[in-house]
């Protein structure tokens, strides 16, 4: 109740809120390797966070595996990825290698928010990389994805398309600009402040792609889902899944339960609650 979400709440009201959505796993990489092919990771053996190494072609998602994107290109959409990548460093597991026609990110597992001098060595200070081509760490990290999700969105206005954006925030560390902190006066815990105002960046990002769609007159053509990768880490950031027990890492219901919104305008009611479980993988086959 102390930290704002205004777009996620519109999101939700505008759409469908799945109160039992659940990923595949309690963590990172593997839940993403879920989601992008529609299959239980085990099926293929990733079950881990891979290490951060571009000489090491087999720490990553299989290449024998077919990705969504990889299958909506082929239908004629064009594809893009924003942010997080986290599904092998090498070049042979690049997103422009899985069936992204774009790409600009981080390809490591998480990223430093404020610049920091780049580190081709080092997982969270990588450059950014785009399409390939590395360039220097942007201004806040959260506003740079935003900023290119929106972009993309322009770009493709006139044609189908699947944008993947997967924004690093919340994870750690705990990076924020002074516009956003202040947004929290009244919170004391600078961790928990922290958390805040990363959380309250990516919402306003969110609004940002929200307002795209709605400018470009898509909403009523473009589906829309919000989910988590997992559970809030609630040993490490002073977060709650509560009423479920666990958090992040862990198989009980806080970490694998995850806030969960569809939304098509003019298709999918809207103010619904949806209280079968969903799962992550169900993305692939919806769409």
């Amino acid at each position: 109740r102390d930290i704002p979400t205004p777009n996620l709440d519109g999101l939700k009201k505008a759409g469908v809120e799945c109160t039992h959505g659940y990923v595949s796993h309690p963590f990172c990489s593997p839940t993403r390797a879920g989601l992008m092919t529609g299959r239980y990771q085990q099926r293929f053996g990733h079950e881990n966070n891979p290490k951060y190494d571009p000489a090491d072609t087999v720490a990553g998602l299989p290449v024998d595996q077919v990705f969504l994107a990889k299958l909506l290109k082929d239908a004629g959409y064009a594809t893009g990825a924003v942010g997080k990548w986290h599904l092998g460093a090498a070049p042979c597991f690049h997103p422009n290698a899985r069936g992204f026609g774009e790409y600009v990110g981080f390809i490591g597992g998480g990223h430093r928010y404020l610049p920091v001098p780049r580190d081709d060595k080092v997982e969270y200070a990588v450059p950014i990389d785009r399409n390939g081509k590395h360039e220097d760490h942007p201004e806040y990290m959260t506003d740079f994805l935003s900023a290119e999700a929106v972009s993309f969105v322009r770009r493709h206005a006139k044609e189908p398309f699947f944008l993947y954006l997967a924004y690093n925030a919340v994870h750690t560390p705990l990076e924020a600009p002074p516009k956003y902190l202040e947004r929290f006066p009244k919170i004391e815990d600078p961790k928990r402040k922290a958390y805040a105002a990363m959380l309250s960046a990516m919402d306003d990002g969110i609004g940002t792609v929200l307002a795209a769609l709605r400018e470009e007159k898509l909403d009523e053509n473009t589906l829309v889902f919000f989910l988590s990768d997992n559970g809030g880490p609630i040993t490490v950031v002073p977060c709650s899944n509560a009423p479920f027990r666990g958090g992040k890492g862990q198989t009980y219901e806080g970490g694998i339960h995850v806030p969960f919104v569809a939304r098509w305008t003019g298709t999918l009611p809207a103010r619904t609650r949806c209280d079968h479980p969903v799962i992550s993988l169900d993305l692939l086959v919806t769409a």
